[in-house]
């Protein structure tokens, strides 16, 4: 019997269509059976098995987030139980220790600081300076096949903690980075035509929920 994921897209704000859109594609292109529904409410975030933080305003997404129910404590502490997740632009920014911005410095936003790195945003520049690049990501397989990276409002990271991996890098900075159960890119892979981040991100949540699995036979 196949094992079920139930994957979901915090959808508070950002491009949460896309996202579901393409986790749903990278679930049917696994041949993973499962399902990918937005997540607003702390009790619906306690019967996901993974979670995509999109891109969007990670000030506006935390403050709305903080609101509703306080569900940021909840995605933190899931998070830390070992839970998958995927935060991309602003979802990255959302999963770090700490964030300022290249104009405006500190931003005082509220974190969940799951994810050990500081990430400084808006580091390519405003909305006009988005951009398309290609990314060489290991992770994603050896066929040497690059990755579009697409960079709107994009962070960097700027450090790293000693658990974390660095899985991209455009221009010698720090794009996209992995820490355990946990993916953070700069950059939008919803919106690039390539699902291969999702799958990743899929079979890091179908690994992890086997395992809980088998823990608990």
């Amino acid at each position: 019997m196949k094992t079920k994921i139930s994957v979901g897209v915090l959808g508070i704000q950002g491009d949460i269509e896309e996202n579901k859109t393409v986790a749903q594609e990278a679930l049917n292109r696994s041949n993973v059976k499962g399902n990918v529904k937005f997540v607003r409410y702390a009790e619906e975030i306690e019967k996901i098995d993974g979670l995509i933080l999109p891109g969007g305003e990670s000030t506006v997404i935390s403050t709305l987030a903080t609101i509703q129910g306080g569900i940021l404590h909840t995605i933190k502490r899931r998070i830390a139980e070992g839970m998958p997740v995927l935060g991309t632009c602003a979802g990255m920014i959302m999963l770090a220790k700490r964030a300022y911005d290249r104009v405006v410095g500190e931003t005082r936003q509220q974190l969940l600081s799951n994810l050990d790195i500081v990430v400084e945003r808006n580091a390519f520049g405003r909305q006009d300076d988005s951009f398309e690049a290609k990314l060489s990501i290991p992770i994603l397989g050896k066929n040497n096949k690059f990755f579009k990276g697409v960079f709107i409002r994009a962070p960097i990271v700027i450090e790293v903690g000693a658990a974390v991996d660095i899985i991209a890098k455009f221009n010698n900075r720090i794009v996209g980075v992995r820490q355990g159960n946990i993916i953070g890119t700069s950059f939008h892979p919803e919106l690039s035509d390539d699902d291969r981040i999702h799958r990743q991100f899929i079979k890091t949540v179908l690994d992890c929920k086997r395992h809980k699995g088998a823990q608990q036979i």
